[in-house]
């Protein structure tokens, strides 16, 4: 995710960052300046057609069209940012819950079990991790073999992994149910803690999983390309060549609502504008360490 100062926008205007749409566009853009340069020179010099021609009433028909397109991005932004900022949720709850079920541990555990602190201090980021490498489909054995917990040597890294941690730190405090080191009371608080970490990651999964159905998406890409297409057609006999860069503002502008809404759909990979998950499970691991 990219950092920046929302305050500081006049820059923005002069800034190009290579996840910009201008750079994914390019070709596209150059192409719809040659087409919409022939459409102009074909219907000013070649059929020579006139203001008094029946393409008239294509102005209004795309200004009609227009709307309803608008309409459309409007509702497909809204859509895509909606699942960017629920998966936002999910992570901040991530934060919010690992600290409470450490410093819930911190204090039901006595000053001498030092390899139990070390434990959880080591297992509860550790699911943070986990879950980042399993919604990007990325190899987690490295972060596994970094904690120097055996436990998790057992661990089947060809099933589901959060899981997994969950069920093992859900099984260390079993443990110290069973071992009367924690009272039923306190054991009901930490289960509440260990079960938001399952529907944590069922939240996310969700999301991941479900992408923004295909024909909707097919539409309204075709929408926008017959749109720009029959757009020079209407607008040449009233604008002459300036139609040329009218076009290539439409098409630019529709075009970057859909790339974007396109990136921020799935908000769990690493494009420059998806969830900076690494930076919250580094703030994870950093306050567990603290607090434990």
């Amino acid at each position: 995710m990219i950092a920046y100062n929302p305050k500081d926008w006049f820059t923005f205007i002069f800034r190009i960052h290579k996840a910009d749409t201008f750079r994914q566009l390019f070709v596209m853009l150059i192409s719809i300046t040659i087409y919409s340069f022939l459409i102009v020179w074909l219907e000013k010099n070649y059929f020579e057609i006139d203001k008094n021609s029946g393409l008239r009433n294509l102005t209004q028909l795309h200004s009609l069209i227009g709307f309803v397109l608008s309409l459309l991005l409007v509702f497909r932004t809204n859509t895509a940012y909606e699942r960017w900022w629920e998966g936002r949720k999910q992570w901040g709850e991530l934060v919010n819950n690992s600290r409470n079920l450490a410093i819930k541990l911190n204090a039901f555990l006595g000053d001498e079990e030092h390899l139990q602190r070390k434990y959880y201090s080591k297992c509860i980021p550790l699911y943070a991790q986990v879950l980042l490498r399993h919604l990007r489909k990325e190899s987690i054995r490295l972060e596994l073999d970094e904690t120097g917990i055996i436990d998790l040597t057992q661990l089947d890294h060809k099933k589901h992994m959060p899981n997994q941690i969950s069920a093992l730190l859900f099984r260390r405090i079993n443990h110290l149910y069973l071992e009367k080191k924690i009272t039923n009371e306190q054991f009901l608080q930490l289960n509440v803690e260990l079960s938001s970490f399952a529907n944590i990651c069922g939240a996310c999964e969700r999301i991941k999983n479900t992408p923004i159905p295909f024909s909707y998406s097919l539409f309204v890409k075709k929408f926008i390309f017959f749109y720009v297409m029959t757009l020079p057609i209407g607008l040449a006999f009233t604008l002459g060549y300036v139609t040329i860069p009218v076009v290539v503002f439409v098409f630019y502008v529709l075009s970057s609502l859909e790339i974007i809404a396109e990136e921020i759909e799935d908000p769990f990979g690493s494009d420059d504008n998806d969830l900076p998950l690494q930076k919250i499970t580094d703030v994870i691991k950093k306050t567990v360490e603290e607090i434990m």
